[in-house]
């Protein structure tokens, strides 16, 4: 069952439909309704990781140019 008229809305309609929905739904995203607790324990563990120096990050133009190289 479709809330949404998909087979009379143009494109155009469906991507701000989209947007839309994103933009609300991104304001509640770390909400517990939403988020299962291993997702949050994940988080937690990855943000113990970085204070205690254990990952290293890399900046994105350098991983774009590494993921260019692979697949040039």
């Amino acid at each position: 069952m479709s809330i949404l008229n998909l087979e009379e809305m143009s494109t155009r309609e469906k991507f701000m439909a989209m947007e839309e929905l994103w933009e609300d739904m991104s304001k509640n995203v770390y909400t517990k309704e939403l988020t299962p607790q291993w997702h949050l324990d994940v988080l937690d563990e990855r943000e113990k990781e970085v204070e205690e120096g254990k990952v290293k990050f890399e900046s994105f133009d350098d991983v774009k140019k590494e993921l260019a190289d692979l697949f040039p």
